[in-house]
């Protein structure tokens, strides 16, 4: 049988989780059954690089959300190539539903990564008619999962939680890198308020009291916004323009990591975060908050040290308690990265992926469960 072709769509591939989340399927895709494509709706971005070259591209370059001729190219290019599976990434459910309805055949799956989902309420209106053609779910937590049953009513066989994953390479030495070794924490996530960046500030001003050689290391890109503006103001109003260092959008974060002792996410809300996947690669102990699936990924405290959100002081004596035990950062680490290896590895999504795919071929039954993590694998019999 001839490789199936599955397209990625989404809307651009700068460097937030959904467009992780695309590259890394097209990149992990087994080039003995799927012929992969990656389209961006409206722009590349830091991601381009991470392609190969054996995946196909389309750049729409789309200049509002009615451009007609964007999506009479995509018609186009997904007729002219044989694609039979659209895996649409957040937003792009939008286009790719309507570009479905002139390809006949063609099997649309909708991955969604809503990451305020905790805190956020979508309308269901407008995603149950955006959904009409869609032939599947993959959601990234169990909360968006069950969100697509009842309140788009898809029936439970087509809606898989299927976690994140990251690749386990290695990319370059560590970089020189502010601070003591022992001492250095990382946070990579966006500037976006359900990051919570302002809570990890006013904890980290509690750390410093503690643990004064203490450096907070901030990865993700410094466009300058008023979300930005108000977290860099906290930083000077807490005097801890010393301590608090604004990397910026990096390409060597894996590298980075090597160079740090703990890894923290101080979000309010969450998918399943690529970061806190990537600090366990690292083997790096994390502290995190009990959002999204956040506590699944720490194993419910065991690989991991897990906070409520918004309370800095909560956040702070985690943080102090790792930094004060060098024994306790390395067993934390240690298990962490077991996990990861285990249970969010590229082989093991990707096993569920092809599954979904093979169920929206019409190439398996339908299977009214819901997947976790550690039972992985249990999709792939479908």
């Amino acid at each position: 049988m001839n490789p199936i072709g599955v397209m990625q769509i989404v809307d651009t591939l700068d460097t937030g989780g959904a467009e992780r989340v695309a590259v890394n399927i097209a990149n992990y895709l087994p080039r003995d059954r799927y012929t992969p494509y990656l389209c961006t709706t409206r722009r590349d971005g830091e991601l381009e690089g991470s392609l190969p070259s054996d995946v196909g591209r389309l750049r729409l370059k789309r200049r509002n959300r009615f451009d007609i001729a964007a999506g009479h190219r995509l018609v186009n290019f997904i007729k002219a190539n044989d694609i039979r599976i659209l895996h649409a990434h957040g937003a792009s459910l939008f286009l790719s539903g309507i570009a479905s309805v002139f390809v006949p055949g063609v099997r649309l799956i909708w991955h969604d990564h809503f990451g305020r989902c905790g805190t956020e309420e979508r309308p269901a209106w407008l995603y149950r008619i955006a959904s009409m053609r869609t032939n599947g779910v993959i959601a990234v937590n169990t909360l968006l999962a069950d969100w697509s049953r009842s309140r788009l009513s898809f029936p439970a066989g087509r809606v898989w939680y299927v976690p994140n994953f990251v690749s386990a390479e290695q990319d370059g030495e560590a970089p020189g890198l502010p601070g003591t070794p022992g001492k250095r924490i990382v946070c990579v996530a966006n500037f976006r308020p359900q990051k919570d960046h302002l809570t990890l500030i006013r904890a980290f001003a509690l750390v410093v009291r503690q643990v004064a050689d203490a450096h907070l290391l901030l990865v993700g890109p410094t466009v300058e916004t008023p979300h930005l503006r108000a977290i860099r103001d906290e930083v000077a109003s807490l005097g801890l323009a010393q301590n608090v260092i604004f990397l910026g959008q990096r390409t060597d974060v894996s590298a980075i990591l090597r160079g740090c002792d703990m890894g923290v996410l101080s979000s309010t809300s969450e998918g399943l975060p690529l970061s806190l996947l990537e600090y366990g690669v690292a083997g790096l102990a994390a502290v995190a908050t009990r959002v999204g699936q956040c506590s699944e990924v720490l194993d419910e405290g065991r690989a991991g040290l897990l906070v409520s959100h918004s309370s800095p002081v909560e956040l702070a004596e985690a943080i102090v308690s790792v930094l004060s035990s060098r024994e306790k950062r390395l067993a934390l680490g240690k298990r962490l990265r077991e996990r990861i290896e285990r249970s969010y590895s590229a082989e093991s999504t990707m096993q569920q992926i092809c599954a979904a795919y093979d169920v929206v071929l019409g190439y398996a039954a339908p299977v009214a469960s819901r997947i976790s993590a550690p039972s992985a694998a249990k999709i792939a019999q479908l």
